[in-house]
């Protein structure tokens, strides 16, 4: 078991900071794409690589979301 990227060994204040700045990540990250396409010099790979990066933020952003929901029984 990882411990340290393991959510449910996580405090819910932890998982709020932690996606607080998961959510800034993937911001810059955005900002950094649109940048590098609107300049067009943008390395195809490079913008590759960051909007991958770009979905496994998003990744971890619901599942972390999702542990920070409560279940509502309707």
């Amino acid at each position: 078991m990882n411990a340290p990227s393991d959510i449910s060994m996580k405090t819910d204040d932890v998982l709020r900071f932690e996606l607080e700045v998961f959510r800034s990540e993937h911001r810059d990250l955005d900002e950094a794409i649109r940048a590098l396409q609107e300049k067009g010099t943008a390395d195809q790979l490079t913008v590759q690589r960051l909007k991958k990066k770009k979905l496994r933020l998003k990744d971890k952003i619901a599942v972390i979301e999702d542990r920070l929901t409560p279940d509502i029984i309707a």
